[in-house]
């Protein structure tokens, strides 16, 4: 058995409370020794005896935070549109660890003749032995037939698999109205936390049609065929079937005002409707669709980036609780080489370019320097939408999320002064790009830690892949303050 202690003072280590509620503000930062043992915080100290533990790590002068949990990301899934993407658990997990990310839930997806079962014993074999730190997954759910709804869904959320994907949108994962009703009824019978893609599917293929008539294909016209009217009618319908059946659910990757604006009537409404947005949508806009030639394919995903002058509005979402998370949607499709864009769509046509941008090991960076070092959000708010409020709702607190006795030392040194221009060669995922490329940060994270030990350091990947584990997960404190 080994102990350690993080050794924080001068400085501030941030603590949150384990008993906190759902959106409660944690406390405010103060200073301490963290005491480490087997994995666990053991000790919140004033002064740590040091001389005990095997290994002291410094933090003077530096911010202890929890790690990072990525609750939305695309990671060895099947080929979409013909391209195939870029990182494995192996590479993916790399990346989020030097981003400051110990924990992610990727997605598992069925292929078509697959039981849901069959599906997540698929995506064990690919996380087992390659992951650098602790994983779980989101189930996709496609085919919800009466064996999926009564059956299986009710067997996967008592073995801890407790949040599940619907579309309104793509080709074979869109489900109808009604098929969504009935994900509903079964999640709110059996204690399921259901995600929501919202997008109009009609609208979508009416708009596209008329651009492809009049051979309107470029990068740019993804934003009108995919606009926010579009994601604002199925945002409002997917609450409008909420609360007909009356149980929580969380609408992912937010990405215009508009459809903001009906997750804030529902809320004020007291209705359970959560959601994320995420930094394509803070930092990117349809201006970048109009670089030259396939540069300005690199911006192209579902929803796309808004005007230039949406991103304020979501701020001040993020600012007012409308927002629960910022989640990173990490979706990483290479431009070169085999199963990259270029070779699956051929030509260049918005409909054709596999929707998705990769960001897993620069959300948090750009959330600290644009969110906390300006002055947007505060300290205690970025760790709440990008770590504590994804471990309530995906039913991993107070095991994650939080700087704790008894939690797993999942802790991030961030130095507050670092000054970092994001380039693509300086990142760990497997892609060809970034869509941050040049971005100034203010603040980096120096350091990563995942169950007390270190994997990331100062630009050393020191996690071993296989060290990370699967985490069996609780009902979503969604549910369960609800239906309490």
């Amino acid at each position: 058995m080994s102990e350690q202690t993080v050794r924080s003072r001068p400085w501030l280590t941030t603590i949150f409370s384990s008993r906190t509620e759902l959106w409660q503000p944690p406390p405010i930062p103060f200073e301490a020794d963290i005491a480490i043992k087997d994995g666990k915080i053991i000790a919140l100290l004033e002064d740590a005896p040091v001389s005990s533990a095997d290994e002291v790590i410094d933090a003077t002068n530096r911010l202890v935070l929890p790690g990072g949990i990525e609750g939305h990301c695309h990671i060895a899934e099947p080929f979409f549109g013909g391209a195939k993407l870029a990182d494995d658990f192996r590479s993916g997990s790399i990346a989020a660890a030097c981003g400051g990310t110990t924990t992610i839930i990727p997605f598992a997806q069925q292929i078509p003749g697959m039981t849901l079962r069959q599906a997540l014993d698929d995506y064990h074999a690919k996380a087992t032995g390659e992951a650098v730190i602790d994983y779980g997954f989101h189930m996709i759910l496609s085919n919800p037939d009466k064996q999926m709804l009564g059956q299986e869904l009710p067997a996967l959320i008592a073995d801890g698999y407790t949040s599940f994907k619907v579309y309104m949108t793509y080709d074979g994962l869109r489900m109808e109205d009604n098929q969504i009703l009935d994900v509903l009824a079964a999640a709110r019978a059996h204690g399921a936390f259901i995600m929501v893609h919202c997008e109009n599917d009609h609208c979508i293929s009416w708009l596209a049609e008329q651009l492809e008539r009049k051979g309107d294909v470029g990068p740019e016209k993804m934003g009108v065929a995919h606009g926010p009217v579009a994601e604002r009618e199925a945002t409002h319908r997917a609450i409008s079937l909420s609360e007909v059946v009356d149980t929580p659910i969380f609408i992912v990757h937010v990405s215009s005002h508009q459809a903001m604006e009906q997750i804030a009537w529902a809320r004020n409404r007291g209705l359970p409707i959560h959601a994320e947005t995420c930094p394509q949508y803070l930092f990117l806009s349809t201006d970048d669709f109009s670089r030259p030639g396939w540069e300005g394919t690199k911006y192209i995903c579902s929803p796309p980036p808004r005007d230039p002058g949406n991103a304020d509005h979501l701020w001040r979402g993020i600012q007012n609780g409308i927002f629960q998370l910022v989640s990173s949607d990490h979706c990483p499709y290479r431009m070169e080489g085999p199963g990259g864009r270029i070779e699956s769509a051929g030509e260049l046509h918005f409909h054709k370019i596999s929707p998705g941008l990769p960001g897993i090991e620069t959300r948090l960076p750009l959330m600290f320097s644009e969110g906390v070092m300006k002055g947007r959000i505060s300290l205690q708010e970025f760790v709440a939408v990008t770590a504590t409020n994804a471990a309530k709702l995906y039913g991993l607190h107070p095991r994650k999320g939080t700087i704790a006795v008894g939690s797993d030392a999942d802790l991030v040194l961030w130095d507050t002064e670092r000054e970092v221009d994001i380039t693509h060669d300086m990142l760990h995922d497997n892609g060809d790009y970034t869509p941050y490329e040049g971005r100034h940060c203010t603040g980096w994270p120096v350091l990563t830690m995942s169950r007390g030990t270190v994997v990331w350091r100062d630009g050393e990947v020191l996690g071993q892949p296989g060290r990370g584990e699967f985490l069996h997960r609780e009902l979503s404190s969604a549910v369960k303050s609800y239906a309490g």
